[in-house]
């Protein structure tokens, strides 16, 4: 399909009437339904941008809560936005009675889908991978800082003992960053969790838009096909009546030279009437 039959499918009127009942001249339910999904669509892209801005902060020295938050955010967000297209998408692909220039559409719609998911699964796995390396670090590091007083107390449990009045505030505040440091791995780990269900149900969403593709890429075939025949037989057709005409034109021509001829031997042999 190339891409000026493409332009030519997309200047056909959106609508489509059918010829054999005067009640449905046209679908605007259709146009509006698929012009509305169109929009979420483009909403959807503005905000894989930004997730992508946002997934490029994590792993260096700008990530900040704040920045992790957002990016939970907008995966939430944009999970949910493609879920809900999704569904109307199914919607779309089984509706019934529709034209050329709808099928087009159709196919089209799933197509831009399949293609923004993408985009946006591959976001969600860069996500991944880079919070469960921040969450395995920030294990690590509280393992081994853990691991450094114990062995501290073992070599010095008489110490200890006898300035255990001095040590207890430092302890205490110890303890809290502890406890504090393992709030916010648990934390991540629900966010790493969260992102992997969606992942999975996107994963599944692909499979099902991937077959609707693969089942519209026929039909669009078939109307490309038509289109290019229907515009092959409108050259055809042209052409023929270009010729006619120029027949036309010349059989037109040689009646007029054989009416003058006509009238000058007529007038001849009326004047050669009339001096005899």
């Amino acid at each position: 399909m190339s891409f000026a039959d493409s332009s030519n499918l997309e200047s056909q009127p959106t609508t489509w009437r059918r010829t054999d009942d005067p009640q449905y001249a046209d679908d605007p339910e259709f146009q509006s339904f698929t012009n509305d999904l169109s929009d979420k669509l483009f909403s959807l892209t503005s905000n894989i941008s930004r997730l992508s801005n946002q997934i490029a902060l994590l792993g260096t020295r700008r990530e900040t809560e704040r920045v992790r938050e957002r990016v939970q955010n907008l995966l939430n967000e944009t999970g949910d936005g493609f879920k809900d297209i999704g569904e109307g998408l199914k919607k779309v692909n089984a509706w019934h009675d529709l034209g050329p220039s709808q099928k087009y559409t159709q196919g089209k719609l799933s197509q831009e889908f399949r293609a923004s998911l993408n985009e946006f699964q591959s976001l969600q796995r860069q996500a991944l991978e880079k919070q469960r390396a921040s969450a395995t670090a920030a294990k690590a590091a509280l393992d081994h800082e853990g691991g450094g007083d114990d062995a501290s107390g073992q070599g010095q449990q008489d110490l200890l003992l006898q300035q255990q009045q001095q040590q207890q505030e430092p302890r205490l505040a110890n303890q809290d960053e502890v406890d504090f440091q393992e709030s916010l791995i648990i934390e991540r780990e629900s966010e790493i969790r969260n992102i992997e269900q969606s992942v999975g149900e996107l994963n599944e969403l692909s499979r099902d838009v991937a077959h609707m593709v693969h089942e519209q890429g026929t039909n669009l075939d078939v109307i490309a096909d038509n289109v290019t025949n229907t515009r092959d037989d409108t050259r055809n057709a042209d052409s023929q009546l270009r010729t006619a005409s120029r027949h036309q034109k010349s059989a037109r021509g040689k009646m007029c030279c054989l009416l003058l001829i006509l009238m000058v031997v007529l007038t001849i042999i009326i004047l050669a009437a009339v001096l005899g």
